[in-house]
């Protein structure tokens, strides 16, 4: 390890000599525990996402990165003809995302470039150049022939593609709706509209688009039909119109309505209830009708979850959409001509990644239950029709399975992984459940080393009782250091394998690899997380409210200092985003606790963080509980314990972060300057907050295994 300058009194710049960027062993590591993977090893999994089918459910792509090299695959809906598409061949942090199948399944269409997984663009809307690289980074549209052999190219900048049945491709650039010819034809703006566009969505037919026409306060759904055509508007309203979903015929259009933003501050320091209700409208006149209503209790709001209300049109005039009304995210039906819902799912679990069979019949799913206990903390796949009747499971056993799409023939393909196995596609059908051939990881990829994590469970102060998963390898007789992890968020769920999202599968593989040399692991899936019901994912006086959450992590933190074989002494945390807050809120509540940390894109200062999305008071008498809310926010931050912090932290942070801003990290090391506590950190320069690039991944691994050996002794 290398060191060279001094940042105020006592930060240090991390260098990394080449043997730790290719996770060469680290002192203290006993021989035959390090010689088991490497780091490169353990973060050389394939991870797959972006899986979509056309239309008929006949044909399926998705995206598959490798070691940061990205491309796009295709495979029929029986799963044979396997093939990659695109021959991309560089770590450049360039994303792949909204995979677009035509119709007929022949041309694929996606988006290269940009984060998609931002909170705000960035000064000027630039996109990420995590590579640094002089030329203008740019968000562009890509073709693919999914069954020819033409090379994939380049078709324009612009984002959001959606093809019609006549292969007519639009697109939404600066928050406008743009077209372009797949046969090269010069893009050009569709249509004029002066709100911020989005959501397009073209009938059956493929000769009018629906969009969302978002216009700050509210918004409208509209249809645009020629270039002489005037817009026709959904049966606008003061409300939030959005999720605009065409009926089998192509006559209605449903959508979902929320109050449009105003009347008295609503209050900040509690949660209030978000009520909402499901519209159609004609897609002629545009009159509309409400088909039903939530009621206002806090279950009633509108689900902050994956793909929201999850709205969808199927057969039989039937309105499927996912509802928190029993404290668990359920699958409910409603007549489209108006009535009572109809619960289509059972109780007691989490409904999450949802679509629709080709045929409209059924709705496939991920759910977190299953034959045994353990599988709240899975995902497996299971069909339901949308007129009710029985639930089917078509996965289960000890893996986990997630976004499913439906095929043709009725059976669906989604992403399968496990404790060892990484993301792969498979399908299930007639003929069974099988991973494509084709998939193979890198040979240096160490899951058949990883250890089987164990769900834990242990209780808070306040009685709530907190889930985790324990890794621990085994053998060795001399203690080791534990550590927990804590997830960002916060509504995520750390499962007992690979994660859907590539972020906490690089979390899980690193776990893993601390496991394998010298550490004992705890992850801790805190309040505020999802899976455990929407009174677990709203708890009361949580984040800026209180951070009732942290006595979770201390819980997390007691238990694991019981476990066999682990020194009480030598305990530490580490955890990126929301994660890195609250290590950064254990570090100094508690360093009597945490004896080091490694905190990654954390937010440190409540106050701040809103403060700067808030910005200046709104320009009316009433300010609602905004002062005594930043007050509460600050003193919820670990800023506001920065007094009692001593543990020593590695701070890293990608300067190009749009989820939690730069400054939050900045701000913070100056204050650990003044309380002459020592940190190290590690700036990458224009990286995002969810790395782009696999280098940097390994990169930052790398010095938070270096740093945390080398702070807690594991031997």
């Amino acid at each position: 390890m290398r060191r060279a300058g001094l940042i105020g009194r006592v930060g240090t710049i991390l260098l990394l000599a080449p043997a730790l960027v290719l996770g060469a062993t680290f002192l203290g590591a006993t021989a035959a525990r390090a010689e088991s993977f490497n780091l490169a090893g353990a973060l050389d999994f394939p991870f797959v996402d972006g899986l979509a089918s056309n239309a008929g459910g006949t044909r399926i792509a998705w995206v598959r990165n490798v070691g940061g090299v990205r491309n796009v695959w295709v495979a029929d809906a029986a799963g044979g003809s396997l093939r990659k598409v695109t021959q991309f061949s560089a770590d450049d942090g360039q994303e792949i995302t909204r995979i677009t199948l035509s119709p007929d399944g022949r041309t694929v269409v996606f988006v290269r470039g940009g984060d998609h997984d931002a909170n705000w663009p960035a000064d000027g809307n630039l996109p990420p150049d995590p590579t640094s690289d002089p030329g203008a980074p740019a968000v562009t549209l890509w073709r693919a022939d999914a069954v020819g052999s033409a090379a994939a190219a380049p078709v324009s900048e612009g984002d959001a593609p959606a093809l019609s049945a006549t292969g007519t491709l639009a697109y939404v650039k600066d928050g406008a709706v743009w077209t372009v010819g797949l046969d090269g034809k010069a893009p050009h703006r569709l249509f004029f509209d002066r709100g911020h566009d989005g959501s397009l969505v073209w009938s059956p037919d493929g000769k009018r688009l629906a969009f969302v026409s978002d216009r700050g306060d509210h918004g409208f759904i509209g249809i645009w039909r020629d270039a002489t055509t005037p817009i026709l508007w959904l049966a606008p309203s003061t409300g939030h119109d959005a999720s605009p979903v065409w009926s089998p015929d192509g006559t209605r259009i449903a959508f979902t309505r929320q109050p449009g933003t105003g009347g008295a501050p609503a209050p900040t320091l509690v949660e209030v209830a978000d009520p909402w209700s499901l519209w159609t409208a004609d897609a002629t006149t545009g009159a509309g009708q409400r088909v039903w209503a939530s009621g206002k209790a806090m279950r009633d709001s509108f689900p902050q979850v994956a793909g929201g209300a999850n709205l969808h049109w199927g057969a039989g005039d039937r309105l499927v959409f996912l509802s928190e009304q029993t404290n668990w995210q359920q699958l409910y039906a409603v007549p489209a001509a108006g009535g009572a819902a109809v619960r289509l799912t059972g109780d007691g679990f989490m409904v999450e990644h949802v679509a629709m069979t080709p045929d409209g019949t059924a709705m496939v799913y991920s759910a977190n239950t299953g034959s045994t206990a353990d599988d709240d903390t899975r995902r497996h796949i299971f069909r339901v029709g949308v007129a009710g009747g029985p639930v089917t499971a078509l996965t289960s056993g000890d893996g986990l399975e997630w976004t499913p799409v439906g095929l043709a023939g009725g059976g669906a393909a989604f992403i399968a992984a496990g404790a060892r196995e990484a993301p792969a596609l498979a399908v299930v059908d007639a003929a069974g459940r099988r991973t494509l051939s084709g998939q193979a990881a890198p040979a240096d990829f160490a899951g058949a080393k990883f250890v089987v994590p164990r769900k834990v469970q242990f209780t808070a102060p306040d009685g709530q009782v907190v889930y985790g998963q324990l890794f621990d390898a085994p053998g060795g007789t001399v203690k080791k250091p534990g550590l927990i992890f804590v997830h960002g968020g916060p509504p995520r769920q750390m499962l007992l394998g690979f994660s859907y999202m590539d972020y906490y599968s690089h979390a899980y593989a690193m776990n893993q690899y601390l496991a394998a040399h010298g550490f004992t692991v705890l992850s801790v899936n805190y309040r505020l997380g999802i899976g455990y019901g929407r009174d677990f994912q709203h708890a009361a006086k949580g984040g800026p409210t209180g951070s009732s959450e942290y006595q979770d992590v201390v819980a997390g933190a007691r238990y694991l200092a019981g476990v066999p074989g682990v020194d009480a002494a030598r305990l530490g945390i580490w955890g990126g985003s929301y994660g890195g807050l609250l290590t950064a809120l254990g570090l100094a509540r508690n360093s009597d606790v945490f004896k080091a940390g490694v905190d990654f894109h954390g937010v440190h200062d409540w106050s701040r963080f809103y403060a700067e999305i808030i910005g200046n008071p709104p320009l009316r008498h009433e300010q609602g509980d905004r002062e005594a809310f930043l007050s509460t926010a600050f003193h919820a931050s670990p800023v506001a314990d920065v007094a009692t912090w001593r543990s020593p932290v590695l701070l890293i942070h990608g300067d190009d972060d749009r989820n939690v801003r730069f400054s939050q990290t900045v701000d913070l090391a100056r204050r650990l300057d003044a309380q002459g506590v020592a940190y190290e950190e590690m700036v990458i320069p224009d990286e995002i907050h969810g790395f782009l690039r696999h280098a940097s991944w390994l990169k930052a691994y790398a010095a938070s295994a270096e740093f945390l050996t080398r702070k807690l002794g594991a031997k």
